[in-house]
């Protein structure tokens, strides 16, 4: 079972709608021509279109409520199983796996049948194929996210731990497993007693070119498109993220580069990134911010870097305990990168680049006005000191 985590837009669920392509029984294989990939004849008779595969996304599951969630994950549920209805007429299940299919199709299955319904799945297509299951769950964390948000954090973590248990731990229908998201929540809270688990960070060099954009693919894109005279632009602006041993580029941000710059080439860079989702955690981390907070963010924005402990391993309950950890959210969600790395878990942090700055400066320190702004008493006593002379109250 593999984890990759990512910032949002660094084509995350690209790369498990490319791995569904591939690796699924029935794939149009000629989606791949040309590709690096078809030149390995090998890997290719042995894997392409080989597997049943499983495949769901969570990033929908985005409800105020606990009993709103569980209808979505329901609902997700449903729309997966609805791919593989010849599962009903399949003469290598019996009427009992049947009638456990149809469970799987039901809007209104209770708790345990969402809990086991990953695993159940996987469970029916090995039984028809004779194949193992590639399982792909794509934005894990988000239902975790919105139920932080929305305070019902621990029923979700009970959900979400449940299925990805079933699903993952001791599944012997299990090819393979694939999850992505944007933090990597703490393997106490979600899984647990999962001993085949491995964690690829923005911090780690396995896959570091394989999410966004490299410096040589951004300046053949552009070259394709004949913007290779803005590649200095496109530098400044969109990369500078740092993971593992690679520089890349935020993907989202250089298609859209390019698809505006060819209708109008005299448009100025824009900030794509900013409005792609919420925007909340940072937010949270402005509330908590100290005076020294407020000061490293200033240099921050000045050019300079700071040294901060980061923990690649939280749970959302943990975010708000303490500032250091939001630095640590700050670096995973892609707000900051590394310059260097001094020790096992202390960073030299940076903004990444052009767009994030100008991130940092319309939105960062509005909301430090806005803070400001509320707290008119110290404003006021402050103003006052001055004609009183006051210089132990300034």
């Amino acid at each position: 079972v593999s984890l990759f985590t990512r910032p949002r837009r660094f084509g995350k669920t690209l790369n498990m709608s490319m791995m569904q392509k591939f690796f699924e029984i029935g794939c149009d294989k000629s989606l791949f021509d040309g590709m690096k990939i078809a030149g390995n004849q090998k890997l290719c008779d042995a894997y392409m279109g080989q597997f049943p595969v499983v495949s769901i996304s969570l990033k929908s599951i985005d409800a105020t409520s606990y009993q709103d969630a569980r209808e979505k994950i329901a609902r997700l549920i449903n729309k997966e199983a609805r791919r593989f209805q010849f599962l009903m007429e399949s003469p290598n299940l019996t009427e009992v796996d049947q009638r456990f299919y149809a469970e799987l199709l039901d809007k209104k299955m209770d708790e345990a049948t969402i809990s086991g319904s990953l695993q159940a799945l996987t469970e029916l297509l090995e039984k028809h194929y004779g194949k193992k299951v590639v399982l792909l769950i794509d934005e894990y964390d988000v239902p975790l996210d919105k139920a932080f948000q929305y305070g019902y954090y621990d029923e979700m973590v009970s959900c979400i731990r449940g299925i990805l248990g079933n699903a993952l731990k001791t599944n012997s229908s299990l090819q393979f497993a694939v999850l992505t998201g944007c933090l990597r929540i703490a393997k106490e809270s979600i899984f647990t007693g999962l001993n085949n688990f491995k964690v690829y960070s923005i911090a780690d060099s396995a896959f570091d070119e394989y999410f966004g954009f490299t410096d040589q693919e951004v300046l053949d894109m552009l070259r394709y498109y004949g913007l290779e005279a803005d590649y200095e632009i496109v530098k400044q602006w969109y990369d500078g993220y740092t993971f593992g041993n690679e520089q890349i580029y935020c993907p989202w941000d250089v298609i859209n580069y390019c698809a505006d710059h060819m209708e109008n080439r005299k448009m100025q860079p824009k900030n794509y990134w900013l409005n792609t989702s919420s925007n909340e955690i940072v937010r949270r981390f402005v509330n908590k911010a100290s005076v020294q907070t407020r000061s490293e963010i200033e240099e921050l924005i000045a050019g300079k870097s700071i040294v901060k402990t980061i923990h690649l391993e939280l749970t959302y309950n943990e975010l708000d305990t303490s500032i250091e950890n939001l630095w640590s959210v700050l670096f995973t969600t892609g707000y900051l990168t590394k310059s260097k790395q001094l020790g096992s878990d202390q960073y030299e942090l940076r903004i990444p680049n052009h767009e994030i700055h100008d991130l940092f400066v319309r939105q960062i320190q509005t909301w430090f006005q806005e803070s400001a702004r509320e707290d008119s008493g110290t404003l006021e006593d402050f103003c006052e000191a001055f004609p009183g002379g006051n210089p132990k109250k300034i």
